[in-house]
């Protein structure tokens, strides 16, 4: 698709995505919907500073098709999908570009289920964004739709998240790195609830400091901060809160690996492990896989997405999923990634096992793993090139059975990925390296 990625529209702030693209978008979802009755659309925005914009955009395009348009303000992802699945609304919109700088931004729709919108009414936005004559009629009179301030419908998140708790968090020592996005209005909160002694970063969101060396994606200031305030353990979710990651007692980073072992374990052992699977991608490390082989536990893998996890969690039932960068799902509370409510499971394991993280994580061991990014001019013509895929396959068998590598095209930038995981770091950088070198080589680098 032109505009539409694995997770959304999305792109640098009135360069790739404008206001225009956003006021269409919601003028088709305002008269998609509303064919026959009055559409309801729920909006949810992260930190950044254009999310105001496109907010404005998406609601003048959908009041002007008739539809109405709750506002639930800075909230995370999941909690848009929360309230559309449980308060009939037709569909969702998150203003968010997730874990990427300030200056991007993106548009994430998601169905009256929860779920991420398909891809054919996304192949119909698009048609609709680039058609050169509006052939959606405006509404009129007492058709015109209207803005509604929806915070509640944040509060009825938290809510419900306080309610998943088993047991007090009292005495627990938490630090919370909210990434300057959307965690900051609800998760700190949450946990003070709970009654935890919370710590908390990343909390002072001005408009371009989202991800901004804080963060899950900068998870050394957590693991810092954890060891220098002696807790007992960190969570670090991303700008839109649908990611977490952990920190343990000793500083050290519990990933999305980690995450799913410690929680596919602990189901199994209450018999909540749904057919005995964890459903995983192609960038989970094989570390995983040989530790759930030692403790009898299945495993799908699915492209990378959570959308590929969540679709192969739903039709066959399984009850944990996720990625490696913290896209964790529970498909008894949720139907997406949630980062606030992956840190609430984390904390039942850590409380019913009477066990720190750090020890829960022994029968873990990870092995190395090394990510690049090479920007490109064409992915398609990087990826299928045939010096690439020879070197790879010479990269396959010299790695054996004691590594992999794996290349794939991002869905939400210009780049493609080039990851080697292997027994030593040096080798790792080595095999990554020459794969990229041969990339440049090949004139596929972009400028």
């Amino acid at each position: 698709m032109k505009y539409f990625g694995t997770d959304g529209f999305r792109g640098e702030a009135n360069v790739d995505l404008n206001v225009i693209h956003a006021y269409k978008v919601g003028r088709f979802l305002g008269w998609y919907y509303g064919q026959d009755h009055k559409a309801k659309v729920v909006i949810g925005k992260d930190t950044r500073r254009s999310s105001y914009m496109f907010e404005d955009a998406l609601a003048s395009g959908l009041t002007a098709s008739g539809a109405d348009v709750y506002l639930l303000h800075v909230t995370p992802t999941p909690s848009v999908s929360y309230v559309v699945r449980t308060e009939q609304f037709d569909c969702g919109i998150m203003i968010s570009a997730s874990h990427n700088p300030y200056y991007d931004n993106g548009l994430k729709v998601i169905n009256g289920n929860g779920h991420k919108m398909e891809a054919e009414i996304e192949e119909k936005i698009e048609t609709y964004i680039d058609s050169e004559i509006d052939s959606i009629p405006l509404a009129t009179r007492e058709n015109i739709g209207c803005t509604v301030d929806y915070a509640i419908g944040r509060h009825r998140y938290i809510g419900y998240l306080m309610s998943l708790a088993t047991r007090s968090f009292k005495n627990i020592r938490v630090g919370l790195d909210c990434a300057n996005g959307s965690s900051y209005s609800v998760a700190k909160g949450v946990f003070d609830a709970l009654g935890a002694k919370t710590y908390a970063i990343g909390m002072n969101p001005n408009g371009t400091n989202i991800n901004d060396q804080c963060g899950s994606t900068h998870i050394e200031d957590l693991q810092q901060y954890v060891i220098e305030n002696q807790l007992d353990v960190g969570f670090a979710y991303d700008g839109d809160a649908d990611r977490c990651l952990a920190v343990d007692d000793r500083g050290e980073v519990i990933d999305g690996d980690a995450i799913l072992y410690l929680c596919g374990c602990y189901l199994k052992e209450k018999g909540e492990l749904n057919n005995n699977t964890v459903v995983t991608t192609i960038m989970s490390n094989m570390g995983l896989y040989k530790a759930f082989d030692k403790v009898g536990i299945s495993y799908e893998k699915t492209a990378v997405g959570d959308k590929f996890v969540n679709a192969n969690m739903m039709e066959f039932g399984h009850s944990l999923g996720g990625e490696q960068s913290g896209h964790i799902i529970f498909s008894k509370y949720a139907v997406t990634g949630d980062g606030v409510l992956t840190s609430l499971m984390l904390m039942e394991v850590m409380l019913e096992k009477k066990q720190k993280l750090s020890e829960l994580r022994k029968g873990l061991k990870i092995y190395p793993q090394l990510l690049k990014n090479i920007r490109v001019k064409d992915k398609p013509a990087a990826r299928t090139d045939a010096a690439v895929i020879a070197k790879t396959k010479q990269v396959e068998e010299a790695l054996g059975e004691n590594g992999r590598i794996l290349l794939r095209e991002s869905g939400t930038e210009p780049v493609i990925r080039v990851m080697v995981e292997a027994e030593t770091e040096e080798l790792c950088e080595k095999y990554v390296d020459q794969v990229i070198d041969v990339l440049k080589q090949q004139g596929h680098a972009a400028e």
